[in-house]
């Protein structure tokens, strides 16, 4: 059944909300974290959602992988999805990593370029 722009709003203010509590908890905790968005298409909800964890550097994003920090960020994005009430399990299949630096020297630091073509490799 296909959600109401009433329901996907309500659900859009449910993920911002614990998604942004997610993402300043991982600014103290993990070194070279800058931000994370998400992203999802309502008619293939909840499937089609994934949030995307972005470093400043690729070395940093490496390192916090490399010692169990990307556990700690798909916990902290389970914890948000559970919160936001959205159903989604494994949480690890809707996280992705990325950095600045990669998006600057492949995309021209042009994010929405970058989401929609790492969307597009994902269909």
């Amino acid at each position: 059944m296909a959600l109401s722009k009433r329901d996907q709003a309500h659900i859009e203010r449910r993920l911002v909300a614990t998604l942004t509590d997610a993402c300043e908890t991982a600014k103290a905790e993990i070194v070279g974290f800058c931000w994370l968005t998400h992203e999802v298409d309502y008619a293939r909800f909840p499937s089609s959602l994934r949030v995307i964890w972005v470093f400043d550097t690729e070395a940093e994003k490496d390192h916090a992988l490399a010692s169990g920090q990307g556990e700690r960020m798909v916990e902290l994005t389970a914890f948000a999805l559970t919160e936001a009430d959205v159903p989604v399990s494994p949480a690890s299949a809707h996280v992705q990593f990325d950095s600045e630096e990669q998006c600057q020297r492949v995309n021209g630091g042009n994010w929405v370029q970058r989401l929609a073509s790492k969307r597009s490799t994902r269909a």
